[in-house]
């Protein structure tokens, strides 16, 4: 890779470290005026819809009429579940408490590799960075759970833990089950298929009612398809062709961290010594879990 190649490839790492980061606002904002079902569902549809067809002129073929059934339960999983809880979870949890959450992927990644019979087994290392992580998220939550008696905002908690657990088991069933189309189609379809189920969740759930473009949510929802799917995407597949999945990988330990300031610095969430601290011991867990070599 010559010097022009390296410093695309890690301009794409750094947008995705960046605009993936902002997304957890994006949503918290846009939530403020749009259905969570409807909203993310078109965020999906447009940018899977623009994906497609600028893929095609490229010259990629549209994927197997064999595959999209497997293309589809992986855009369930990731997009629809793990997403789609994302973002009615931000309806009530701040976005970058909803962040750090999301940040134990790799617990849940782990753990589900663990369970097959091919898979990876869990370290002494791994079990020690799971036990870290999550004693970061009670440091986090004990001073909220106390506060706070809110349903709406407990249960939104305990859907943001079943989102990486979605996305980890999409994703291990996704490298088990490989299909032949182009890594980029493919997501172009799982973004479609995805769109199309949660535009049909949101009307069945009576969305249409609330759905209303303000101006504020119409600039998230914007901002969500541009960057956060289209541009934060592309470049992930890019800089993941270019650099070691290792590198590429540690966009996972700054996603967060993004996240927390931007909602302390725009939307005025909560920051103290406490939520530095529960960040440093839940990303500390991560970096033991990603660097187990077992």
């Amino acid at each position: 890779m010559n010097r022009t190649e390296s410093i695309k490839a890690y301009a794409a790492w750094g947008a995705v470290c960046l605009f993936w980061g902002t997304t957890y606002l994006a949503i918290r904002i846009g939530v403020e005026t749009l259905p969570p079902a409807l909203s993310l569902g078109l965020r999906f549809v447009v940018a899977g819809f623009i994906f497609a067809l600028y893929l095609k002129w490229r010259g990629l073929d549209f994927p197997h009429r064999e595959e999209l059934g497997n293309l589809a339960i992986v855009g369930i999983a990731l997009l629809v579940t793990a997403n789609g809880l994302v973002v009615w979870a931000e309806q009530w949890v701040p976005s970058g408490l909803a962040a750090l959450i999301v940040a134990t992927l790799p617990f849940w990644m782990a753990g589900f590799e663990a369970a097959l019979p091919s898979g990876s087994r869990l370290s002494l290392k791994k079990i020690l960075g799971i036990i870290i992580g999550f004693s970061g998220l009670v440091m986090l939550f004990a001073p909220e759970l106390k506060q706070s008696f809110d349903p709406a905002y407990l249960k939104g908690v305990v859907a943001l833990f079943f989102s990486p657990c979605c996305w980890a088991a999409g994703s291990v069933y996704s490298k088990h089950r490989p299909i032949r189309s182009h890594p980029l189609m493919a997501a172009a379809f799982q973004m479609l298929i995805a769109g199309f189920i949660l535009v049909a969740i949101g009307l069945l759930f009576g969305e249409s009612e609330r759905f209303n473009l303000e101006p504020r949510g119409l600039a998230a929802l914007v901002y969500l398809i541009v960057f956060g799917s289209l541009v934060g995407y592309g470049s992930f597949v890019y800089a993941l062709a270019k650099l070691p999945a290792t590198k590429v990988s540690m966009y996972a330990y700054i996603n967060p961290v993004i996240a927390v300031i931007l909602g302390w610095l725009i939307l005025g969430e909560r920051l103290d010594g406490m939520v530095v601290l529960s960040t440093a011991v839940i990303l500390f867990g991560v970096v033991l879990v990603k660097s187990s070599k077992v």
